[in-house]
């Protein structure tokens, strides 16, 4: 097999679209105005800002004129050369946003509507092998296209998103809370010309049944293109290597499909971060004819036995479970949401490398790509397998209620069908969910979610049939049957904690009881160089009736907007912790950093201290997709929130806390989310006095919790703690924070000094 890329520099053409438009490329020339360079991979709105045509959609208010494009066509052109190679070929789209009409040579291919998986054609019979050949993509406006479907009282979206119900496209395009409405078109992901060999492994799918330390045992299942009359003829085999584990497995091929399952002695085990080694074992199977290699394709793949142990509902006197299994080990989760990674997702693949590495650098062990989205690309999955940080895999639909329709369903079954199969045999993959929000908002139209044949039928389907092996949940957060009943939200063993979004140690957050968070939130200001950079000086300050902080809250509509109420909500949180909202942009983003940060840092050991009643944490969320005043702790340009420090030290694999005061003390406990037990010593000492108030020597307790003592204290004080301790000569810090609000910023700032003092250069 060998890919020729068509990518690089096209031709785009574009203008309003009407029923008298452009139906065939002979009639371009007559409609079209000049045309403008196109990048591929690429975004039409990009390619406009090159051209000089629209200003930086990314900065002040600028984002509304790409409202003025939304009922627009656009049509890119690309004249090529076909390859010179004899074999089958085709021509292959990667990514495609979104209802396309494809012509090679003035013959028309086929047609695609869903941006969220890959479309190809076959086209060997209409290359021209002699001369250039011709391709036309007409991309038609998503809006005008949701126009041509029913709706039904039974659907629901938010109030810019209509159109997401019946367009497979990535929903926040439309507008979000988190996103900017930026409704855009392009050929967003590589386009290639594939040249197909004689005979090739089309597919293989690697799965583990059962895995432990001495053994596992595994199944490989495959996909064969060649000569029927070569059946029973030719042997596939399949060998696996990781350092100094290897297998070797050899079976006839009787048939194009056919699997085989065997047995590895002493099997190097994929682990998340923090529980061992992610081992990855190269993976090689060919295609034999009389000792021949015929075909041969390589793959990544990890053995570890993968379960989600869990209850319809939870309560105190009947506890549920919500827990992620790994290699018979219970897993603690820590991690982050993962939003777009920009509103240009032709961008995408040059941001995802960065935005890991904060993973890593947080010490994450899950991620969960929010249904509200695209599918990332293998090379998204390859470095979380690489990482051991394991994957949460919404299905891209979000916060609606979708047609329950035959014709719906066949949408959501093809693209279900392409993306279960693609991305299968990475070992960081965890879990498949059906949706974000979705049982959620059935709520709102008073519907039983468990009628959702999406969730509860099409999907899971799709997955029990090309993915056996991997959990599947209906919806984050699901709503059984039980629930149902009672509709108590106290019994979910697994929610998104967002609420009021008051003080941070308020009832709605310590008296929860679910055992899994996978979405909460607080928000923080971009750090100020960064804000200086999208909001014009004009509208820098003050935040009140500020039109531009309003559109990058984010908010389609700007003040007066659904989500505009952000910006006042994070000034509530800042005056909630520190009494008043400064006057000055310097201490108003100072302080709503530091209230984010000790907020983040709250919730994620409010679940540490209270492991294994609480199984994991996946706060919202790590780094922006557009420059914006966000729940984020990086902002866009990678620019560091104090939140994303705080959590640093929240997150590290053994850690010191301390819980809330009770009788008059406060516990202090010590963390341990590994398999091995360490010893060290530690001290807890005040940030003013310097006075010493615990210390000692531990033996950690393996992938559990232990009480290192009890600190006596007083409601009435406001004290920083500085905690710290020493494990194989390496130093760590954390701290907290007693009291009650409201705080002297200015002594907060003077504790946050200090802190920064001690955790500089901190080590991994």
């Amino acid at each position: 097999m060998e890919k020729i890329s068509l990518s690089g520099v096209w031709e785009l053409h574009c203008f309003p679209q009407k029923s008298t438009a452009v139906k065939h490329p002979a009639d371009l020339a007559w409609q079209s105005e000049r045309p403008i360079p196109a990048a591929v991979p690429g975004n039409v709105e990009l390619d406009l800002y090159e051209a000089g045509l629209i200003a930086d959609p990314y900065t002040g208010s600028n984002i509304r004129q790409l409202q003025n494009y939304e009922l627009h066509e656009w049509w890119y052109v690309k004249e090529f050369d076909a390859p010179q190679q004899s074999g089958r070929i085709e021509l292959v789209f990667h990514g495609v946003d979104c209802m396309a009409t494809y012509w090679l040579n003035g013959t028309e291919l086929g047609t695609s509507d869903n941006m969220l998986i890959g479309h190809s054609f076959e086209v060997t019979e209409l290359l021209k092998r002699d001369g250039s050949n011709l391709l036309h993509i007409r991309l038609q406006s998503p809006i005008l296209e949701a126009l041509k479907y029913e709706y039904d009282p039974s659907m629901l979206a938010m109030d810019y998103n209509w159109p997401q119900l019946w367009v497979r496209k990535a929903a926040h395009s439309y507008g979000w809370d988190i996103m900017p409405r930026a409704v855009s078109a392009g050929l967003w992901r590589e386009v290639e010309l594939v040249v197909h060999d004689e005979a090739e492994i089309t597919d293989v799918y690697f799965y583990t049944k059962e895995a432990d330390a001495d053994s596992a045992y595994v199944g490989i299942y495959y996909e064969v293109e060649i000569d029927p009359a070569l059946f029973r003829k030719m042997f596939i085999r399949f060998t696996g290597h990781c350092g100094e584990s290897s297998f070797v497995q050899e079976s006839r091929v009787s048939f194009a499909k056919g699997s085989c399952e065997f047995g590895i002695p002493e099997p190097a085990l994929w682990w998340p971060r923090g529980y061992g080694t992610a081992h990855l074992y190269e993976l090689t199977t060919e295609l034999l004819l009389d000792g021949e290699v015929l075909a041969e394709r390589k793959d990544i793949v990890g053995i570890r036995k993968l379960e989600l142990i869990r209850s319809e509902i939870t309560s105190p006197d009947n506890p549920g479970e919500f827990r992620f299994v790994i290699n018979g080990m219970s897993i603690f989760c820590k991690g982050s949401n993962w939003v777009p990674a920009d509103m240009f997702h032709s961008k995408d693949a040059g941001r995802i490398p960065a935005m890991l590495d904060l993973f890593a650098d947080l010490n994450c062990n899950m991620v969960r790509v929010w249904g509200g989205s695209v599918y990332e690309d293998h090379a998204f999955f390859e470095r979380c397998s690489r990482e051991g940080l394991m994957v949460w895999q919404d299905f891209s639909l979000a916060c609606g209620l979708y047609p329950q329709t035959e014709q719906f369903f066949e949408k959501i079954r093809k693209e279900a069908r392409y993306i279960v199969r693609k991305l299968r045999n990475h070992p960081s993959l965890v879990l498949w969910c059906g949706d974000n929000e979705i049982d959620q908002f059935s709520i709102h139209r008073q519907l039983d979610p468990n009628g959702n044949k999406i969730s509860r039928e099409v999907l899971p389907a799709v997955v029990r049939q090309c993915d056996p092996f991997r959990p599947y949940l209906p919806s984050s957060p699901y709503y059984s049957s039980a629930f149902w009943k009672t509709k108590n939200m106290a019994l979910l063993p697994e929610e998104h904690l967002w609420g009021p979004r008051d003080y941070y140690k308020s009832r709605f957050y310590t008296g929860s009881q679910m055992h899994f968070i996978s979405e909460i939130g607080y928000h923080g200001c971009p750090n100020l160089e960064s804000i200086k950079k999208f909001i014009e000086p004009e509208h820098l300050w003050p935040w009140e009736n500020n039109e531009q902080w309003a559109l990058h809250s984010s908010d389609p509509i700007g003040l007066g907007g659904t989500w505009s109420y952000r910006i006042e909500l994070m000034a509530n949180q800042v005056k909630e912790l520190f009494g008043e909202v400064p006057e000055r942009i310097e201490d108003f983003v100072l302080a709503s950093q530091f209230s984010q940060a000790e907020a983040k840092k709250f919730f994620v050991e409010m679940m540490r201290l209270r492991k294994w009643s609480r199984t994991g944490i996946l706060w919202w969320n790590m780094i922006d997709g557009w420059p914006q005043f966000s729940d984020a702790v990086v902002d866009y340009y990678g620019g560091k929130k104090r939140a994303y420090h705080y959590l640093k030290s929240a997150q590290q694999d053994h850690c010191i806390m301390i819980d809330e005061p009770s009788d008059w003390h406060v516990r202090v406990v010590l963390a341990n989310d590994t398999l091995e037990s360490k010893q060290g010593t530690y001290r807890i000492w005040d940030a003013d006095t310097s006075e010493t108030l615990l210390e000692g020597t531990f033996t950690s307790a393996v992938n559990a919790n232990m009480a290192l003592g009890r600190i006596r204290i007083s409601h009435s004080q406001q004290r920083m703690l500085f905690i710290q301790w020493t494990i194989d000569g390496q130093v760590r810090y954390n701290h907290y924070l007693l009291g009650f609000p409201a705080f002297s910023l200015e002594k907060y700032r003077s504790w946050a000094a200090k802190l920064a003092e001690l955790t500089e250069g901190q080590t991994e």
